[in-house]
């Protein structure tokens, strides 16, 4: 049977032999920056990573970094790629595992090694948001006198998980998930670099698209499921040249490979095409109808066929305010913190994120109330009813504002019964001018009674 090590020439090293015997994610991980795909607002020339790996293979002053970003987009990787640059030694905790004594052990380590052999360490810490004060406090007597190049990694907001010490003495930078064509490159690089599976498969066209939604932006997701799909080739390649079906070329992965070796039906969604337009449109249009089974489906696609999970939160956080509005005020709340939910996390986690606002908007209580309370407004503006604002409303805090009665007969409302006073504030042209008409359901249905009362306070003369 043919397999991945014939990728091999016959007159290969033995240690080359062993490399390809590692998985392929493995093989193919990234020696320097410039093998790394995405990421490229990091890696212009002249970028602190850059910098820190030290141009032309020499090793700079150091300057700590931290990486935000979501899993899986190549956080470890650029740290061995920096760790390999200057002959610097390369340690790495976890912040799941270590303690304040694991810390301190390396700084002192770090110390010796600086001092008396002239090698400078990079300490990779992983998940930095787990550690508590008292453990990031210990990195600082490292970071700051330069014992340690620290790279630490987290997929929080290092605004709110990173002691601010530690923060300005470190360069914070923001990785992105890898896009599409950032994985397709990957992929085509692994099919034909000799680290990977070189010249044992090709890849139809339709095979790669598979693989890179499938990989949801994940890279080692994706060379693990090429790899797979590879074997699946390989294998049927075999069968076929045991009955005497002599083929010219290297086998081919096709779609039929990818998907048996991923398990995993192909999503017929394209997202410049029909299928983006008339899936997003289906989900929105679910919610609205509050079918919330149907609007999971919808989004189920979506996630499946790879579709940028910030796009389908910004929809979410649109319709929360078009489609549902005042009738649940909690709906606004829910979409948003999807949306933040997804860049913290990442994918595939963020999906229960994506899910449970989902959930949440599809069962609330309907109201396009706001949505065409505001486009009122906006039309009467943009027809010309904007009208002057009333003297008593007018800023009075600058000098010579009382003399043209700015602010002259303002009640406060604070100072009168229910905190509403009497007086007018749309412009004389809209006086009587309703844009805000609450529906009957949910939170909206107390909030009529409410504007009820509000406008007897208002105008009581009415």
């Amino acid at each position: 049977m043919a397999d991945l090590f014939d990728a091999v020439d016959d007159d290969s090293t033995e240690s080359e032999v062993r490399r390809v015997r590692a998985p392929l994610a493995v093989r193919m991980r990234p020696r320097v920056l410039d093998e790394i795909v995405g990421q490229k607002h990091l890696l212009r020339p002249g970028s602190p990573l850059r910098v820190l790996a030290g141009e032309k293979g020499r090793a700079t002053a150091a300057q700590s970094v931290i990486l935000w970003g979501p899993p899986g987009i190549g956080k470890t990787t650029l740290a061995n790629v920096i760790a390999r640059s200057g002959g610097r030694k390369f340690v790495e905790l976890s912040a799941i595992t270590a303690g304040v004594k694991d810390v301190r052990a390396v700084m002192e380590q770090a110390l010796q090694d600086r001092d008396f052999h002239g090698i400078s360490t990079v300490l990779f810490l992983d998940e930095i948001h787990r550690f508590t004060k008292a453990q990031q406090d210990a990195l600082l007597p490292g970071v700051e006198n330069g014992w340690v190049v620290l790279i630490a990694a987290t997929t929080e907001n290092p605004s709110f998980s990173v002691i601010s010490p530690l923060l300005s003495r470190s360069v914070l930078l923001t990785l992105t998930a890898l896009e599409d064509d950032d994985i397709a490159d990957l992929l085509q690089r692994a099919v034909t670099d000799r680290r990977g599976l070189y010249r044992s498969v090709s890849l139809s066209d339709s095979a790669r698209e598979h693989l890179v939604r499938a990989s949801m932006g994940d890279a080692r997701r994706a060379l693990t499921s090429l790899e797979a799909a590879a074997a699946v080739a390989l294998e049927e390649s075999s069968e076929h040249q045991s009955s005497e079906v002599q083929q010219e070329g290297v086998p081919e992965i096709t779609l039929e490979h990818a998907l048996e070796a991923l398990n995993q039906a192909a999503v017929r969604y394209d997202r410049a095409g029909d299928q983006h337009y008339d899936v997003t449109s289906a989900f929105i249009k679910s919610i609205r109808g509050s079918d919330v089974n149907a609007a999971l489906h919808y989004l189920a696609r979506m996630i499946v066929a790879g579709e940028d999970p910030r796009f389908i939160a910004r929809r979410l956080v649109v319709h929360a305010s078009e489609d549902i509005g005042m009738a649940d005020p909690t709906a606004l709340t829910a979409a948003v913190s999807a949306a933040q939910a997804v860049q913290l996390v990442g994918m595939p986690e963020a999906r229960l994120n994506l899910a449970q606002a989902t959930v949440h908007l599809a069962t609330a209580p309907k109201s396009n109330a706001v949505y065409r309370a505001i486009d009122a407004a906006i039309a009467d503006v943009k027809a010309g009813g904007a009208g002057s604002v009333p003297l008593h409303l007018r800023d009075a805090h600058y000098q010579g504002a009382d003399a043209l009665g700015h602010g002259r007969g303002y009640i406060y409302p604070h100072d009168e019964p229910a905190a509403v006073a009497a007086q007018q504030y749309l412009p004389d042209e809209l006086m009587g001018t309703v844009y805000y008409v609450p529906s009957r359901y949910g939170a909206e249905k107390m909030l009529a009674e409410r504007l009820e009362r509000v406008e007897g306070l208002l105008h009581p003369e009415e």
